[in-house]
């Protein structure tokens, strides 16, 4: 049984920082891309960054490009979401997400945790 749990969030004013982290049980997941999505609310699910842990390979959407990064550690079956430079838009839930390749198409994702907030003031 896959099971992806996320912890780090919590609240802190703009311009501050916060590490999230997901750690994923069930399966060794070194083959095999793990992401981070968000949803505020009113809003749809929308892809913030992932990463192919074989290859290193990352990918960020624009609106965090320079400010968040994605890393992972293979041997912990653990992604970690360093959020740097944090605006008030950034506040929404954070969902940890695990699929074949870094993607940034949620329902390519077939294992997801179940949140963590993040709330930015301003």
């Amino acid at each position: 049984q896959v099971q992806l749990i996320e912890s780090g969030g919590g609240l802190v004013q703009a311009g501050g920082s916060l590490r999230l982290s997901c750690a994923a049980s069930g399966r060794t997941f070194s083959r095999y891309a793990m992401g981070w999505f968000r949803q505020a609310p009113g809003k749809e699910r929308e892809f913030v960054a992932a990463i192919k842990w074989s290859s290193d390979t990352t990918r960020y959407a624009d609106s965090v490009k320079g400010r968040f990064t994605i890393s992972g550690d293979n041997a912990k079956n653990t992604v970690h979401l360093q959020m740097n430079s944090l605006k008030p838009e950034d506040t929404a839930v954070y969902y940890c997400a695990a699929g074949v390749t870094p993607t940034a198409a949620a329902g390519l994702y077939p294992y997801w945790g179940q949140g963590t907030q993040v709330t930015v003031s301003s």
